[in-house]
């Protein structure tokens, strides 16, 4: 319950047991949870440095003093927000950093000029290369995989390449849109290479399209948002690592497939606070619905829903509500 917070097993056996039995020594402790002093000593030494317990007195003899359990979660809860803020802002350094790659590496320049970079044009070098790269996989293939409808297009070209990865015994890690619980044949999919042995999660929105294997090749389209039909291959070691740092925080803030959409205390799914964050912005439905993947028409529906709810007449001032209200961060509207 408590290890999301950062508390480890151990030491969330021995808060809860202090929350139960106050005044019980270190002795105490091990005998009714079962453990040796010594585990109990370095749990007690963890929840200090959490800041659950009052420090000053080091003594093994003496019971620990609990700090008010409200207060104490309440600073451990803050800590996480912070690491959540820490992970998001790099995420925007490493988009940054990309953009700035594919912006020195734009096709105004040769491309040939860095061994490093090699340009694609058209769907067909795309799709051919990215056979090539994936067949080249020896231990992990890591796909953010955003789109909507036209995603299930390349759904049976995909099927041979996870089958053959897997079969290779390749780690197969790919985050899709939330919104592919609501396209049958994507969904079908997903569940289908989750069965066969590749790790499926899902997200509100994804940073861009990419992949990487064994953390030494990346393939990224050239235009993030646009439909320009683009590429680059990258195999500098630095600028892959970056990318690899990118996918690995998505990663962890993304649900595992099957899990159930869930609403926060504010009533929002992620999907929905996402949706919220490009309504501040300023983004017209045709930009939200590409973002989340999912039908104009819906996305036009989401953005009404949400002005109602808020009270809002337009689109920046349902911004300004929603950050008032602390359902998004004025930083979410830059």
């Amino acid at each position: 319950m408590l290890e999301a917070l950062g508390l480890s097993k151990t030491s969330e056996l021995v808060y809860l047991a202090l929350l139960d039995y106050a005044g019980s020594d270190c002795h105490h402790l091990a005998d009714h949870l079962d453990l040796t002093e010594r585990e109990v000593c370095e749990a007690l030494d963890e929840l200090t440095r959490m800041a659950l317990l009052q420090t000053g007195d080091n003594s093994r003899c003496r019971p620990p003093r609990l700090v008010d359990p409200e207060v104490g979660m309440a600073a451990l809860i803050a800590r996480q927000q912070a690491d959540i803020a820490r992970r998001q802002q790099e995420i925007e350094e490493s988009k940054l950093a990309l953009t700035r790659l594919l912006s020195q590496h734009s096709d105004s320049r040769p491309s040939s000029g860095d061994p490093g970079i090699e340009h694609l044009r058209g769907v067909t070098a795309i799709r051919r290369r990215l056979r090539e790269v994936a067949a080249s996989s020896e231990w992990e293939t890591c796909s953010l995989t955003p789109g909507g409808a036209e995603l299930a297009e390349s759904l049976p070209a995909s099927r041979f390449l996870d089958s053959d990865a897997v079969d290779r015994g390749v780690r197969l890690r790919t985050i899709y849109l939330d919104s592919i619980r609501n396209q049958p044949a994507a969904i079908e999919y997903a569940q289908w290479l989750s069965g066969a042995g590749g790790e499926v999660r899902t997200a509100p929105s994804l940073p861009q399209r990419m992949v990487i294997v064994d953390r030494r090749i990346a393939m990224v389209p050239v235009n993030v948002d646009d439909d320009d039909e683009s590429a680059v291959v990258i195999s500098i070691g630095g600028v892959v690592n970056a990318l690899y740092t990118l996918f690995s925080s998505v990663w962890r803030s993304s649900a595992p497939l099957g899990l159930p959409r869930s609403r926060d205390s504010d009533g929002l799914t992620d999907q929905g606070r996402e949706a919220l964050k490009l309504l501040g912005k300023g983004s017209t439905d045709e930009v939200i619905a590409r973002r989340l993947g999912v039908s104009v028409r819906t996305a036009r529906r989401v953005a009404s829903e949400l002005l109602t709810r808020l009270g809002a007449r337009s689109r920046f001032q349902a911004g300004a509500r929603a950050v008032a209200r602390g359902w998004v961060a004025v930083d979410d509207l830059d």
